[in-house]
């Protein structure tokens, strides 16, 4: 097959995280953002290794699985979701399948226990980060989530099915006043410009709610900004909201990257930080501390993590890339210490707060690199919990890990296919799946968590 040549074929199953597999004139081709038993047509991109990758242009036969009608309007033009159009049992049934082809040769007999799914399957994330922008070029202001497969289009997700319903109210509000104050969004490639992002967060369990409002520091052509703060805070106080708003900040970035930071934090009203509830455990949550975006799912992931860890009495856990420390104090009430590693400093002073707060004295929490940061502790661990970011643990890191020869390792991962990478290491070094299962965190999405437990041999 030539690159840009059409071709038109069946999708016979799907591989992490959504990549379709389809075989086309003697040759798998691989084509995103499908389904098995859809009929498609895609155009040949890229070749690899005499591997074809399609793009995909046109459904034109839906997949049987595809049953759900009541999915989002935004569903297949926005960026996050893929599975809305298949009912949620069948969502995890692809996920299962998906995650158990990747690592079941570490995982023999009834060692894969399947997968668990999300109490809430919609409305549960509990964080979004909105981009300003326009729908077309040199269109009216938008207000919403790239456009899938667009570094520049912006798509108004009101009717978002995945986030929370006040999220709408803040994102649509925001939209409303913006335009009518004739405020310019930032350019990302020419760099000027006004607004850049809405930052929403809302906690499950206690209904507070954080907003803030990330501008740039380019005022040219407003009256006064001070006025116009006042205003924006104002009318997110008057909007008919079910959670409690616990504060509303103003962030300015001036950084040429588009993500989302703060130079400059300005507390409008209330507070710069709100409090969700785990399992019994109170946590602060400020703009950028990391927390799960499903916090009902997050109860499940814990739950389940500490029951594969098993007896903790008397043990040391090390808590590696320990985030805001939310594992390890799950984990502290059963056992003797709990020592957290973590490269985030926010975090980590997060992590410290949140200790004291919940009246735990045997947790402990140090900044750096796990890859470095394991030379300088003297206590050596009984067991490991390991939560790595999405590339998984650093190669480097990997050996000084399995070093330790702890009996019990339990390794949350992510990204299935980092995790399979590193149960490869793993295996190598004489530890063997004893237990393993998938935690569905995001519903109508490509993405899921897997939870293994590994046994020195």
């Amino acid at each position: 097959m030539k690159k840009g040549e059409i071709f038109e074929g069946m999708v016979e199953r799907l591989d992490f995280p959504n990549k379709g597999r389809l075989y086309v004139e003697e040759e798998w081709v691989t084509v995103k953002h499908v389904l098995p038993g859809q009929k498609i047509r895609a155009a040949v991109g890229k070749r690899r290794k005499g591997k074809s990758e399609g793009r995909l242009l046109e459904v034109l036969e839906r997949s049987p699985l595809e049953t759900e009608e009541n999915f989002c309007r935004h569903f297949g033009v926005c960026g996050g979701c893929s599975y809305q159009s298949v009912p949620y049992e069948e969502q995890l049934k692809l996920k299962e399948d998906m995650v158990k082809r990747l690592i079941g040769e570490y995982c023999s007999g009834q060692v894969f226990e399947g997968i668990v799914g999300s109490p809430m399957s919609l409305g549960y994330r509990n964080k979004m980060e909105y981009s300003f922008g326009d729908a077309v070029k040199d269109g009216p202001l938008m207000l919403g989530l790239h456009r899938r497969g667009s570094f520049h289009d912006i798509v108004p997700v009101e009717d978002c099915r995945i986030a929370d319903g006040d999220f709408q109210k803040i994102l649509m509000g925001t939209l409303r006043l913006c335009r009518e104050e004739g405020l310019s969004f930032y350019r990302k490639m020419q760099h000027v410009g006004y607004l850049r992002h809405l930052l929403i967060r809302k906690g499950w369990k206690t209904d507070e709610i954080l907003v803030a409002l990330v501008t740039s520091g380019q005022t040219e052509g407003m009256e006064c900004e001070t006025e116009f703060l006042e205003r924006f805070a104002q009318m997110i106080r008057k909007l008919p909201l079910k959670g409690k708003l616990a504060g509303v900040l103003h962030m300015r970035n001036d950084g040429q990257a588009d993500v989302v930071k703060s130079d400059e934090t300005t507390i409008l009203y209330g507070q710069d930080f709100f409090y969700e509830e785990l399992l019994g455990l109170r946590f602060k949550i400020t703009p950028f501390s990391f927390f799960q975006t499903n916090s009902s799912g997050a109860e499940v992931l814990y739950c389940m993590a500490r029951d594969y860890i098993g007896e903790t009495k008397d043990k040391l856990v090390y808590d590696l890339y320990s985030g805001t420390g939310t594992i390890a104090q799950v984990m502290a009430p059963v056992a003797k210490k709990v020592i957290g590693v973590e490269i985030v400093a926010e975090a980590v002073a997060a992590a410290r707060e949140n200790a004291d707060l919940n009246g735990l004295d045997n947790c402990e929490f140090l900044t750096g690199d796990v890859l470095k940061t394991l030379d300088s502790i003297e206590e050596k661990p009984d067991l490991i919990v390991l939560d790595p970011p999405r590339e998984g643990i650093h190669p480097k890191a990997l050996p000084k890990i399995l070093a330790y020869g702890v009996p019990r390792i339990v390794y949350i991962s992510c990204k299935p296919t980092s995790l399979a990478r590193d149960l490869k290491e793993f295996a190598a070094a004489g530890y063997q799946v004893q237990r393993a299962c998938c935690v569905d965190m995001f519903p109508g999405t490509a993405n899921v968590e897997t939870v293994v437990l590994l046994s020195y041999k």
